[in-house]
């Protein structure tokens, strides 16, 4: 039986791939794997960047293996223990203090929609992209944090529209909405995914750690608490090796290169 995640390093990021293609279904092990992979990469700090994709170039996820729920529930004890584990495996990624970038191409449902939208760059296929949470199809709701992120991903008034109506929408439609950073063509989608981890890899590590705690979950606090942890995070990264680093660049004129301690 194959391992349902492939995991590949290149430099200081790590690319994950789902295993099952075409679908590239969330089985229970999928995820069993990822819970696994998400605590090794926050405690690696080689590791500056992920990108987290499918194999092939069907389908980024179909979303979970709904065949496997009795059996999740058996296992773990309860409906509510098998989404607990993958809204505690999205909301690490989320408050890693690393960026994650996802790529959205083919179907793009379910949990398909809501592990990248616990991800912190989203680019979509320009071509063929199905994105959506359509669980009102099935008589049932998102349980992966999916309503919750999407409203705060593109206001209510689009998440209403794509709930209610398990709506599925393209990568340029995704774009427009605020959905997706970027959208490319499908062929060069996950290179372009990878590109961008390597250039996030080489900004200072820790001034994209302490950003990442500052404006994660932003729209939750107050400008005034936002000031706060802005400052903590001057205060964070003043007189670091990558600060000198960053200062000697601009007055030398040259391109700087962080991360070197």
């Amino acid at each position: 039986m194959s391992v349902p995640l492939l995991l590949t390093r290149e430099d200081a990021i790590a690319i994950i791939s789902i295993n099952d293609a075409p679908y590239n279904r969330m089985s229970l092990e999928l995820m069993d794997q990822l819970e696994v992979l998400v605590d090794e990469i926050a405690g690696d700090d080689t590791i500056r960047a992920v990108v987290i994709t499918g194999e092939g170039t069907d389908n980024f996820s179909v979303g979970m293996n709904l065949k496997q729920l009795p059996e999740g529930i058996k296992l773990k004890g309860s409906a509510n223990a098998v989404f607990d584990q993958r809204l505690n495996v999205i909301s690490k990624i989320e408050n890693m203090g690393k960026p994650w970038i996802a790529t959205l191409f083919g179907y793009c449902l379910g949990g398909g929609l809501e592990l990248p939208l616990g991800c912190h760059f989203r680019l979509a296929a320009e071509e063929n992209a199905q994105i959506g949470l359509p669980e009102m199809d099935l008589g049932s709701v998102p349980a992966w944090g999916g309503s919750a992120r999407l409203s705060k991903c593109v206001g209510s008034h689009y998440a209403l529209d794509m709930i209610l109506r398990a709506k599925k929408i393209s990568g340029p439609e995704a774009y427009r909405i605020g959905l997706v950073h970027e959208v490319w063509p499908l062929s060069e989608l996950k290179a372009r995914a990878i590109a961008l981890a390597h250039e996030l890899a080489k900004q200072p590590a820790g001034a994209v750690r302490s950003m990442l705690k500052v404006i994660v979950g932003s729209d939750d606090r107050s400008l005034g608490e936002l000031l706060t942890a802005e400052r903590a995070a001057v205060n964070a990264n003043r007189g670091t090796a990558d600060s000198k680093e960053g200062m000697m660049s601009f007055l030398q004129k040259r391109q700087p290169v962080f991360n070197q301690s």
